[in-house]
C-alpha cells in the first residue's frame, strides 16, 4: 500500500508565500516523476508542476517564475515553494506520484488526499 500525505496548504494574502511538502510511503521500490496538481469546483484538475526523478523539471506558464518544484529522493518527497501568490492560485492542491512497488510491476500514478490553499486579495 502506498500513501502520500501532503501538508502546507493554508489561507495567505496575494503577493505572499507558502511551501507545500509531500512524503511518499509504503511499499516503494521506485519513484519516477513526482509533481502538483490543483483543482477549483466546476473546473479539471490541472498540472502546476513536476519534476523527473534526474532533476528536470516542468512548470505550467501561470505560475513559471513564481512557483519551484524540488524533491528529496532519499526521503522520497517532493515540495513546491509558492512565491508572489495571486487570488487565481486558489485550489486545492494534489500532490501526484508515479511509483513502482515491485520490480515485476509496472508503474502506477499515486494522489495525495490534497491540501487547500486560500489566496486573499
Amino acid at each position: 500500500q502506498v500513501q502520500l500525505v501532503e501538508s502546507g496548504g493554508g489561507l495567505v494574502q496575494a503577493g505572499g508565500s507558502l511551501r507545500l511538502s509531500c512524503v511518499a510511503s509504503g511499499s516503494i521500490v521506485s519513484i519516477n516523476d513526482m509533481g502538483w496538481y490543483r483543482q477549483v469546483p466546476g473546473k479539471q484538475r490541472e498540472l502546476v508542476a513536476n519534476i523527473a526523478s534526474g532533476g528536470r523539471t516542468n512548470y505550467a506558464e501561470s505560475v513559471e517564475g513564481r512557483f519551484t518544484i524540488s524533491r528529496d529522493n532519499a526521503k522520497k518527497s517532493v515540495f513546491l515553494q509558492m512565491n508572489s501568490l495571486k487570488p487565481e492560485d486558489t485550489a486545492v492542491y494534489y500532490c501526484n506520484a508515479n511509483i513502482r512497488t515491485n520490480w515485476l510491476s509496472r508503474t502506477n500514478d499515486y494522489w495525495g488526499q490534497g491540501t487547500q490553499v486560500t489566496v486573499s486579495s
